[in-house]
């Protein structure tokens, strides 16, 4: 299976660094979280503790000038894309260092700079967009692809339909990666579509659809570099349903009524996608238990670094308060 990846350009150094994203993501979510039961963080959030590989494992594959299109869930994606959680934290903390200059929050984060062309949060608004970005880069030339992501909630979307269609027919090159994490938003997703995986409604556009699971990265990353590959050589989009679990609720009001403790308990112990991909690299000897343990240490002292960062930014003037405001 180790060869499978080494197909796809990744090395032991390039999966030490997925390694660390993640870790990096679950750190920063987890802190996150804290901070807002403190009451330093306002509004809500949709955090993707246990799904930290999806948005790694994708984004590993990526050039720097290629795109992605996130989603209200999007904090992994953005640091998976190169974010900076200075930043990000500073955004969340409503900070004027942050990306948005502290008035967008958790779900408008966006790197230009990075390819991240932004969250978004109304379910499935991203995938438009991301159609809309691989027709520009098709029509100039510009030789990027996009991965857009969205949870299972948005392909019962009409945006997700048209997208789809649409970029079928132009053969565009995006990859429409859908973060299938059982729920959507209150209820089982097996009660909100009469098909067994959501990937079989790819043949409706002529474009393949595979579903994998997303907690592995044997399968995560060939079946992703075999889309963006498809991608680069003009063939048109592919459907990816990535099989994976939030831990937490949905936001931060979810009470997580629709599922039981048993479920999520199971999915903790014997599903985690960070013990899994570390598991693998203590096996093929490309990490040491005590380099494993580093880089948790690391992330989580670049975390407190970035609230620290954060916690000491100064708050938007309020004579900035009409300032980026366009309707």
């Amino acid at each position: 299976m180790m060869e499978a990846l080494r197909k796809c350009g990744i090395d032991d150094e390039k999966l030490v660094e997925i390694f660390r994203q993640c870790w990096l993501i679950r750190q920063f979510e987890e802190k996150v979280e804290e901070l807002f039961q403190k009451g330093k963080i306002h509004g809500t959030m949709h955090l993707c503790v246990g799904q930290e590989l999806t948005a790694a494992g994708a984004c590993s594959l990526l050039k720097p000038e290629d795109k992605i299109i996130s989603t209200h869930r999007g904090h992994g994606h953005c640091i998976a894309k190169g974010g900076d959680i200075n930043l990000m934290m500073a955004e969340l903390l409503g900070r004027a260092t942050g990306y948005c200059k502290g008035k967008g929050g958790s779900m408008h984060i966006a790197d230009l700079d990075k390819g991240n062309l932004g969250a978004n949060g109304i379910v499935a608004a991203g995938i438009p967009i991301a159609v809309g970005a691989a027709l520009t880069s098709k029509m100039k030339g510009l030789g990027y692809v996009v991965i857009c992501f969205f949870g299972d909630g948005a392909t019962n979307e009409g945006a997700f339909h048209e997208g789809l269609n649409l970029a079928s027919i132009w053969k565009l090159p995006v990859i429409f990666f859908c973060e299938n994490n059982l729920y959507a938003m209150s209820g089982s997703i097996k009660e909100m579509i009469n098909i067994d995986r959501i990937s079989a409604r790819a043949a409706a556009y002529g474009i393949p659809g595979v579903t994998v699971d997303g907690n592995d990265a044997y399968q995560v990353i060939p079946a992703t570099a075999e889309a963006i590959g498809r991608a680069r050589r003009g063939e048109g989009p592919t459907l990816i349903e990535a099989l994976t679990y939030r831990w937490k609720g949905h936001s931060r009001s979810d009470a997580r009524k629709y599922r039981s403790r048993e479920e999520e308990a199971e999915w903790r112990t014997n599903n985690d996608p960070i013990a899994r991909l570390k598991h693998e690299l203590l096996k093929h000897g490309i990490l040491t238990e005590e380099q494993a343990d580093a880089i948790q240490t690391e992330t989580k002292r670049e975390v407190e670094e970035a609230v620290a960062f954060a916690e000491s930014s100064p708050f938007p003037a309020l004579d900035s308060l009409e300032e980026d405001v366009y309707a």
